[in-house]
């Protein structure tokens, strides 16, 4: 699994310090209030479950399951909504948590949708914010890392279901997933 990888982009050193920070941040921005984490599934479990024990906040967590990629490397630029949230956002803080925020047609869908249903407030937390020109604008209140345009697992992130239980994020070698359509 580790020959797959080309390039250790963060480690797992990176990824536990920029988490506490993050935590932090949200802490400080949240203060007094009652938060509720919405993780996008699969890819931002390990994340979210990192992020949460950082936030020293009464909060809650659900998860959303979306789908925007089908079996490539890119997105297919329709989003479909696979699993709802279990519980009312209505006049809650949401804080989205996203392993990567890539097209942003996805995170556009969420916050849309999450918006619309009566929270009384939506940010976004994206572990990754891949620099490339996006099919959407959307804004991301909390960002981990920058990280160039590359096809990256681990940490949650997956190519085929596989490569999310790499503790570091890693650029996957091209030849593996070179033989499936874009």
């Amino acid at each position: 699994m580790h020959d797959d990888i080309e390039q250790i982009l963060i480690s797992a050193d990176e990824l536990a310090h920029r988490t506490v920070e993050l935590g932090e941040q949200i802490t400080n921005d949240y203060r007094g209030r009652e938060l509720l984490l919405v993780g996008v599934l699969k890819g931002a479990v390990p994340f979210l479950v990192d992020l949460a024990r950082q936030i020293q906040l009464p909060l809650t967590i659900d998860f959303m399951a979306i789908s925007s990629y089908g079996a490539g490397t890119a997105s297919s630029g329709v989003v479909r909504l696979l699993k709802d949230l279990d519980g009312s956002v209505s006049g809650k803080h949401l804080v989205i948590v996203e392993d990567i925020v890539d097209s942003g047609l996805t995170l556009q869908y969420i916050r849309r949708h999450l918006e619309l249903r009566g929270s009384a407030s939506v940010r976004v937390c994206g572990l990754l914010w891949k620099e490339r020109e996006r099919a959407v604008e959307v804004p991301c209140d909390y960002v981990g890392f920058r990280i160039p345009d590359r096809f990256v697992v681990g940490y949650g992130l997956d190519y085929a279901e596989r490569y999310r239980n790499l503790p570091y994020i890693g650029v996957l070698r091209p030849e593996i997933y070179a033989t499936v359509p874009h």
